[in-house]
């Protein structure tokens, strides 16, 4: 009778013991950055598409903006506690690769990628999206809106502009680099101490410029080119409009990647090809606001207000990598100044 007990005990202990270990092999984890997977945002959509797909479990985590889940993949490299990271942007490419953190793939629809968007040429990281920033304003407010870097320093705008902090807030960085790429690292100070004058205030991050740009305190706000086709979308008005410059605007990619060391290597390579297909490209436009890498259909309507710039000025990612602290260290002195 004891026998029969222990073994049944033992078939229980060892059938149980394969239902949790394939429930394990069934979840994945994800890394991302927090308006991704706000209810707003595109994770609530895509995330349950895939789990309907793999029959599997998404464990997200989003304990910040990129910049901060970088830094959490980083600290945790010893012992990895996700299986992928979703949101890097290109000015984070080469600090993420000095770590070594990324195990390569390929995925079979990276051909549909157009080729300027494929910038990482060992696989590590996959694109996903990818937008211009802009200086959006109120066309109630303004009739001649500025058409290019240098008319934001004419004296009209003085306290009517609002950006972000390069120090703190991605468009902000992107704002950094743009000056960079235009003036070269001889003029990007000059041209910021000249544009001083004309800001009203530089928020730690996006929501808050952007709040006080709708609130209407000021005329003008560093965002997105895309950023009025959600006020058309949502709102049907074409009031706010992306001023386009003649000098071009920054580009900024998003990437997501399989982080060395996961134990569900084929679930996050299903993952990444999810991620190109229309299930995950289609939500972009409308969720993230943001161009998908792959136009699995057309854009919606509201795009038409969306200008894609003729050419986009850009640093080299290992460069931004070697003196973006540096450069971040010179704007605070000048800015503080």
């Amino acid at each position: 009778m004891q026998i029969k007990i222990l073994s049944s005990f033992i078939l229980l202990f060892f059938f149980t013991g394969i239902v949790v270990n394939s429930a394990a092999a069934k979840e994945l984890t994800i890394y991302t950055y927090d308006s991704f997977n706000s209810e707003w945002g595109p994770g609530p959509v895509v995330f349950k598409r895939f789990e309907e797909q793999c029959a599997c479990k998404l464990k997200v985590v989003s304990p910040g903006d990129s910049g901060i889940v970088l830094n959490r993949v980083i600290l945790e490299k010893a012992n990895p506690q996700a299986d992928i990271m979703l949101g890097l942007n290109n000015s984070e490419l080469e600090k993420s690769f000095s770590y070594d953190l990324w195990e390569p793939y390929r995925s079979p629809l990276l051909a549909k990628v157009s080729a300027d968007l494929r910038v990482d040429k060992k696989y590590r990281v996959t694109p996903f999206d990818y937008g211009f920033i802009a200086f959006v304003y109120d066309s109630q407010k303004m009739e001649k809106p500025p058409k290019n870097l240098q008319d934001l320093l004419d004296p009209k705008y003085k306290r009517k502009i609002v950006i972000e902090n390069p120090k703190t807030s991605s468009p902000g960085l992107s704002m950094l680099h743009w000056t960079i790429a235009v003036y070269g690292e001889q003029g990007y100070l000059d041209y910021w101490k000249k544009l001083q004058p004309n800001l009203l205030s530089v928020t730690d991050g996006w929501s808050a410029a952007y709040g006080m740009f709708t609130k209407g305190e000021v005329p003008i706000v560093l965002s997105y080119v895309t950023s009025p086709a959600y006020h058309l979308e949502y709102e049907k008005t074409e009031r706010y409009q992306a001023a386009v410059f003649q000098e071009g605007h920054y580009r900024q990619i998003e990437f997501a990647g399989i982080l060395k060391g996961t134990k569900r290597i084929k679930l996050a390579r299903e993952f990444i090809d999810f991620m190109l297909s229309e299930k995950f490209q289609n939500a972009i436009p409308l969720t993230n606001w943001m161009f998908p890498v792959v136009q699995h259909q057309a854009l919606p309507d509201s795009y038409r207000i969306a200008p894609q710039p003729k050419s986009a000025p850009e640093l080299n990612a290992a460069r931004v990598n070697q003196q973006n602290s540096k450069w971040l260290k010179a704007w605070s002195r000048a800015m503080s100044e």
